[in-house]
């Protein structure tokens, strides 16, 4: 069974499929698939809530079984955000420039020690009997006081993940990243389970 994926991020996209393919769960983007998603206003409060919304206006429109995600970026030290409004932290959707500019300034007076932070992955798959699936994955870390690296997207030059030797998210190959991804952690747990469905 082929499932739709919902995302207008292309370098997302191009992360989930990577990740989906090798798990036995063959994804199609909207392009692939011949249909036009609506692009889905983020409204909810949680990363589930978020997933689902994609996964339903994914599902709705296409007649596929639909897999979306909704990640981002939870700091201790700011109680967890920027959270749901990671993409949107500093006001204009996507602009990974300014969102960090923006943390690295709400982070400047917290020390080394205090700036340990996660990303976190909902991963939502819903069919069109209505059936819903959803899992999550974390990947632990700390903020950085200056980005480094040039690969991966979002916060990844600022995120040093607890498994990677002090480098950046930004500073790994796809195959680092993809081994300790919050993502790659929330797509296993859907594979699995749609493994046990038979899909």
């Amino acid at each position: 069974m082929k499932f739709l994926l919902a995302t207008h991020n292309k370098k997302k996209r191009a992360e989930l499929a990577r990740i989906l393919a090798p798990l036995g769960v063959e994804v199609l983007t909207a392009e692939e698939a011949g249909v036009a998603l609506t692009d889905v206003e983020e409204t909810g409060e949680t990363f589930e809530e978020n997933a689902v919304l994609k996964a339903e206006s994914g599902c709705r429109e296409s007649g596929m079984p639909c897999v979306a995600d909704d990640s981002g970026l939870s700091v201790d030290a700011l109680d967890g955000a920027p959270g749901v409004y990671s993409a949107r932290y500093a006001g204009e959707h996507g602009n990974d420039d300014k969102n960090i500019e923006k943390l690295l300034d709400a982070l400047q007076d917290v020390p080394q020690e205090k700036r340990t932070a996660r990303f976190v992955c909902t991963a939502c798959c819903i069919f069109p009997d209505g059936t819903r699936i959803l899992t999550s994955g974390e990947c632990p870390g700390t903020i950085a006081f200056a980005g480094s690296g040039s690969g991966g997207f979002g916060y990844d030059p600022v995120f040093v993940p607890a498994e990677a030797d002090g480098r950046s998210m930004a500073e790994l190959s796809d195959m680092e990243k993809d081994a300790i991804s919050h993502r790659r952690r929330a797509l296993e747990k859907l594979a699995a389970v749609l493994s046990e469905r038979k899909m």
